[in-house]
């Protein structure tokens, strides 16, 4: 019987199982893949997740720095930088692992190529069913991520208008191209996909390039980013992936009686830029600090509500107020992101949200005073 089985090995689950280790938490992460594993992202790490971080990020997993964005929408190009680091690059198989290692570090189990079928809530425990075994644990935590099934055994599945579709590459450059293309910058076009974006940012041996927006508004993604790499001057031929992003401020259910979802299963993700991993680092780490206050201090199964009101206190305004926001730009996309593209001063607050030194909520009102969306 563990104090807590994770399931997931990502960023969410990794942090969850780095916290309940130093807690002193008997748990047991189980992992269906190898690591380190290719994972289909951007790799935009922000300085507000690196924050959560209880250890300095190695200068080998930091492959580029942003301190900036070029707003691109169809003819209209606009360039605004801020004065301090807003985001690091990295590549995501490379940080993945970094978190799992340095979640091994505390002494937790970590079974890696362990696929998880099943999970069922009992009055005392929860059994936990892979393919190779059956385990018991006082709680589980479910962070295997955007893809995985089990989060229904609380929830509804997304609807079409709840989760996005991401296709992204990586385009192999040297590393002087992406200095002259790209700078400190990222490039963010809008109007390529519906509820959503297209990204090229600098790595140093390549470029990753991606398209990202809402599945009842991206029906032909595939086609949508072949149209993207060519318009961006990409023009061989480059392995596609695909993955579910789930639209974040989506009020849903995070808490069984004895399991709790986190990261992406949680649906905790930035609504208008997709960054999950700040959300997925920071859940992760909550959820092991529930537990284990319920488990070293005599708590009730029930005080499991307590991560519920944590997550909503330290970031659930601010994911509601994204999805507001991106609901008002993607509503009036003509009209708005010309705005967007055409003020400076608009880019720069935007970069204060990037930076979290404004809400979204703040930056949304300041957006309706002073500008006309409509």
């Amino acid at each position: 019987m563990y104090d807590v089985i994770i399931v997931g090995g990502g960023p969410s689950g990794a942090s969850a199982g780095r916290r309940a280790g130093i807690l002193g938490l008997d748990t047991l992460l189980l992992e269906k893949e190898d690591f380190p594993r290719y994972k289909p992202c951007g790799g935009a790490l922000s300085d507000h997740a690196i924050s959560y971080l209880d250890f300095e990020l190695p200068e080998e997993v930091i492959e580029w720095e942003v301190t900036g964005a070029k707003v691109i929408f169809k003819e209209q190009m606009i360039e605004a930088h801020k004065d301090y680091r807003l985001s690091t690059l990295v590549s995501r198989d490379v940080f993945d692992n970094l978190l799992l290692e340095k979640a091994k570090e505390t002494g937790i189990k970590v079974h890696t190529r362990e696929k998880v079928l099943n999970c069922r809530e009992t009055p005392e425990f929860v059994e936990v069913v892979t393919k190779e075994n059956t385990y018991r644990a006082k709680f589980v935590i479910i962070s295997e991520g955007a893809h995985g099934l089990l989060k229904t055994c609380l929830r509804p599945a997304d609807t079409k208008e709840e989760y996005g579709v991401c296709v992204v590459t990586e385009v192999p450059a040297e590393e002087k191209e992406i200095e002259e293309r790209l700078g400190k910058a990222i490039e963010m076009h809008f109007g390529v996909a519906g509820g959503g974006y297209g990204w090229v940012f600098p790595h140093k041996t390549y470029y990753s390039v991606g398209i990202g927006g809402v599945v009842k508004d991206l029906p032909h993604p595939k086609e949508a980013m072949l149209e993207f790499l060519k318009e961006n001057g990409f023009e061989d031929e480059y392995k596609l992936h695909g993955h579910k992003i789930p639209r974040g401020g989506i009020k849903r259910k995070v808490v069984g009686s004895r399991i709790l979802l986190c990261g992406d299963a949680a649906g905790f993700v930035d609504a208008f830029s997709g960054e999950g991993l700040a959300y997925a680092i920071r859940s992760g780490q909550l959820a092991a600090e529930v537990i284990s206050g319920i488990c070293l201090e005599c708590g009730k199964a029930k005080d499991l509500k307590k991560y519920e009101s944590l997550c909503q206190a330290e970031f659930g305004a601010h994911l509601k107020y994204s999805l507001m926001f991106s609901k008002l730009m993607h509503r009036f996309p003509e009209r708005t992101f010309r705005i967007f593209t055409s003020s400076e001063k608009m880019i720069d607050k935007y970069l204060e949200v990037v930076g979290l030194s404004m809400d979204y909520k703040d930056f949304l009102r300041w957006s309706l005073l002073n500008f006309k969306f409509k």
